[in-house]
């Protein structure tokens, strides 16, 4: 792909990045934001981490991914933000707009006459619902499992070998992880049959998906996108059909290591923020402070 060219996307959605948590795998993020052309963006919960958001820990990466994502609204793409968990105290600004910009709880999208029913995933997380210190408190395990695994694929890498996630691992190997996650996408799908849904769509359990379940009443399509921590995903809605994006490296040779990724990406997003225009970031706060 050469350097101008963008893949162009129909609807993107995006959910779990986790801004502001040292597993953000934010500079592979921008590379791909970069690589693509979406007329619609669906930012499904976790997009920052509210639970964990220090002003200690804000890097210049994080904040370009923001910027990033203002410059698409300040070129008229439609922006939707749906609430997950950890962003959860922006419920109360349910149904604020601003020029393509929306921030909602749940949508619906209609998509060649039938219905598809996005939001976060966490309504169906029994710990949230009942035990929201234990859920927190396992956030920053979690967070210090990924700093922990950013130094094992660090040594990894340097002896030729690739990456690996222990927080997968971890996951794939414990049965009940595996039965909370086929329990949560059944449970889903259920719900969204009984309300006429062909697809349901979700993030929050960080395991990408896209797969076709047979219930009671109708075929329902559920998908997941993943995040971007561990897995790096995204879903992608193109020519009517529904795909799962993973990064990888070496499909993106301009993401190089060290100081010249670190050059690159600066050279990249040059005078982004000047472009970026700072009138919507005020109009937005002012909007949010008057509710």
């Amino acid at each position: 792909m050469k350097k101008s060219e963008k893949r162009s996307v129909d609807i993107l959605i995006l959910s779990d990045i986790h801004l502001g948590t040292y597993g953000c795998r934010a500079k592979e993020l921008l590379v791909y934001l970069k690589s693509i052309s979406p007329k619609e963006v669906i930012l499904n919960g976790d997009i920052i981490d509210i639970w964990q958001f220090s002003k200690r820990y804000w890097p210049k990466s994080h904040m370009k991914i923001v910027s990033y994502i203002f410059k698409w609204i300040s070129k008229g793409v439609k922006v939707t933000y749906l609430t997950g968990n950890h962003d959860e105290m922006l419920r109360k600004f349910e149904g604020f707009t601003v020029g393509s910009f929306e921030l909602q709880n749940k949508m619906v999208l209609e998509l060649n006459g039938e219905k598809a029913w996005v939001f976060h995933g966490d309504v169906f997380d029994i710990t949230m619902q009942h035990s929201r210190w234990v859920a927190q408190l396992g956030a920053i395990g979690y967070d210090s499992l990924i700093m922990i695994n950013q130094v094992v694929n660090f040594v990894s890498e340097f002896m030729g070998k690739g990456r690996i996630s222990l927080s997968k691992k971890v996951k794939n190997s414990v049965k009940s992880a595996v039965k909370y996650i086929n329990q949560f996408e059944q449970t889903a799908t259920e719900i969204a049959a009984d309300n006429g849904f062909r697809y349901v769509i979700c993030g929050h359990i960080h395991h990408p998906e896209m797969r076709e379940y047979v219930t009671e009443k109708e075929p329902v399509m559920y998908l997941n996108s993943g995040d971007w921590i561990e897995n790096l995903t995204s879903l992608e809605y193109n020519d009517g059909k529904w795909s799962i994006f993973q990064f990888k490296d070496e499909d993106f040779p301009q993401l190089k290591t060290g100081k010249d990724r670190e050059q690159e990406l600066e050279e990249e997003i040059m005078d982004l923020s000047d472009k970026t225009p700072k009138e919507l970031y005020g109009r937005m706060l002012q909007e949010m402070l008057k509710n």
